[in-house]
């Protein structure tokens, strides 16, 4: 099954967050906690970390995108 990760709200008062390293590339098996991304907040840098366990398909964001909390940004084989 394929999975949309969408990205997590990163603070209370974060509307959207930069990438500023992507972890995975597709193919790779992930586990649950694995760090899949950094963003930047307008006050710190925070490694999102994956809530599953699988395969990446795709990622559906790159470096320097501006992504909103809710908003896939990797695709996930899952079984």
């Amino acid at each position: 099954m394929q999975t949309k990760v969408k990205m997590p709200r990163v603070g209370e008062n974060v509307n959207s967050v930069f990438v500023v390293d992507i972890k995975v590339q597709p193919g790779s098996e992930i586990s649950i906690g694995d760090t899949l991304i950094s963003v930047e907040t307008d006050k710190a840098t925070v490694d999102i970390e994956s809530p599953v366990a699988g395969r990446v398909i795709e990622l559906l964001v790159k470096l320097d995108d501006e992504i909103q909390p809710g908003m896939p940004y990797v695709i996930v084989e899952t079984s």
